[in-house]
């Protein structure tokens, strides 16, 4: 829960701080800055976003035609980009006046707040890890925030002092930005391509996930999957290092020293006992074995944080779920229908296709670099695709010859499409899932905005004339 206080960064007093990008957190960190006692220079490209900041009472200055002599730093917001493909003008006449480029992170790693700091980081998986961390630590009555990537921008986060816990998600954009970050937990789950463009390629993109185990010490831990062969080589590195303990976790293997998922098991072999701790059927909300993954990073960062086994089982066991993650909207007779919006990528995809049979898969969006490539094992399961968005070409190309598929448009025609077929078909076990592999840009501001017209149109089926026929069973979930 954010706090009106907001978090101060006294070491910031008295210096001219240049912020660029006013969304969410670059909003954020100005309130943060001027409440500090900093000389705030704020811009933005678009002209909504100024007006936002002027109604809010934080000072504009065109950051194109300033004296970047006198800012101390540029804050920039995380969607900025300051290296790759090309930086950002204003990036660029920063670092052309050695101005450091740093993120609202970092601002609050110098805010000296001596509370304890998880960061999660992955390219699938850590926004549900980051709240099923924050969800166990809350459980167990530990004093604690969550945010970052996730929900609340940081420094919108209350103010703890030693006794407690902040549970940050971390993106590989925000992690460029955080040179003097320290984190008492640090999760890396898996890497795969994503973002490319951003980091100028697979080495940089590593190079950035690597980030969030800088500066770690001997009393500090690493939580690290090795589920995949990027992460797995980066795992092997940082434990011949010996600078911090290192927890390997799996979804999928027996691991040394680790924990890890058998047989839909979760076990725990950190001191070598190979201890069976919970059945994975028991965390509901947790399906599929990429949630296995989650739950072992999850076990292992509240491990390394001090809480014992029982409390940690209890808090998995009654997470209630992310939105937009596999999240289960609505049933309909014998079909559920799931929003898994958050999927913006084949990867992330490809956890969802492997959790239900048989699926009429609404996808599309913009296109990653990847497209579908990956989800080819999966198309057995697909009963009917409904194709939305300006990936719906070349999506269509891919599932051509392997998969029935439909070109809807929009999202509003896919669920509607998706409905009648699968109504129609009655096949045992079915389920709607919006799961895009796409990002949503094309057509909403964010996968959340797209998740939430997902749950809306699915909603308004339990009005529809074909909800009402044969007594069909309608349950609605909260």
């Amino acid at each position: 829960m954010a706090s009106a206080a907001g978090i101060r960064i006294p070491a910031m007093a008295g210096q001219t701080v240049a912020v660029f990008g006013l969304a969410k957190s670059g909003l954020s960190a100005a309130r943060a800055l001027m409440a500090s006692g900093a000389d705030v220079w704020a811009w933005d490209d678009g002209a909504g976003p100024r007006d936002a900041a002027r109604a809010a009472g934080i000072p504009l200055v065109d950051l194109a035609a300033c004296d970047w002599s006198k800012p101390a730093a540029l804050v920039l917001s995380p969607g900025v980009p300051h290296t790759f493909p090309t930086p950002h003008p204003v990036a660029a006449l920063a670092t052309a006046r050695r101005c450091p480029i740093i993120g609202d992170i970092e601002l609050m790693a110098r805010a000296g707040l001596g509370a304890r700091f998880i960061g999660i980081t992955g390219t699938n998986g850590k926004s549900t890890t980051t709240a099923l961390i924050g969800h166990i630590l809350k459980s167990a009555g530990r004093r604690v925030e969550v945010g970052g990537n996730l929900g609340t921008p940081a420094l919108d986060l209350a103010p703890l002092g030693r006794d407690g816990t902040y549970v940050l998600e971390l993106s590989s954009y925000q992690l460029e930005l955080t040179p003097t970050l320290v984190l008492d937990v640090a999760v890396l789950l898996n890497i795969t391509p994503d973002h490319l463009d951003r980091h100028g390629g697979m080495d940089g993109y590593i190079a950035a996930k690597a980030r969030i185990f800088e500066r770690q010490s001997p009393t500090q831990t690493a939580v690290i999957g090795v589920d995949d062969a990027h992460s797995c080589g980066l795992q092997a590195r940082i434990a011949a290092a010996r600078q911090q303990v290192v927890i390997p976790i799996s979804a999928s293997r027996w691991i040394a020293n680790g924990v890890y998922a058998d047989r839909g098991w979760l076990v725990d072999d950190r001191k070598g006992r190979a201890e069976r701790i919970l059945d994975l059927a028991e965390a509901p909300r947790l399906p599929g074995a990429h949630n296995w993954q989650n739950a072992a990073a999850a076990f292992a960062a509240c491990a390394a944080a001090g809480l014992a086994t029982p409390a940690i089982v209890a808090g998995i066991k009654s997470f209630p779920g992310l939105a937009h993650r596999q999240e289960l909207i609505a049933t309909i007779g014998d079909v559920s229908y799931i929003n898994d919006s958050k999927a913006t990528n084949a990867d992330a995809t490809a956890k969802a296709l492997a959790c239900y049979q048989p699926i009429y898969w609404i996808l599309g969006g913009r296109a990653k670099e990847t497209g579908l490539d990956g989800l080819e094992p999966f198309y057995p399961r697909i009963a009917h695709a409904f194709l939305i968005g300006e990936a719906s070409e070349r999506f269509a190309a891919s599932l051509e010859g392997h998969v029935a598929y439909s070109k809807c448009g929009t999202l509003a025609a896919a669920v509607a499409a998706a409905h009648r077929l699968a109504q129609a078909e009655r096949k045992p076990g079915a389920v709607v899932l919006l799961s895009p592999a796409g990002a949503s840009f094309d057509q909403f501001a964010n996968f959340e905005e797209r998740g939430n017209v997902f749950r809306q149109l699915v909603q308004a089926l339990f009005v529809t004339p074909a909800n009402t026929s044969g007594g069909a069973a309608r349950r609605w979930l909260q």
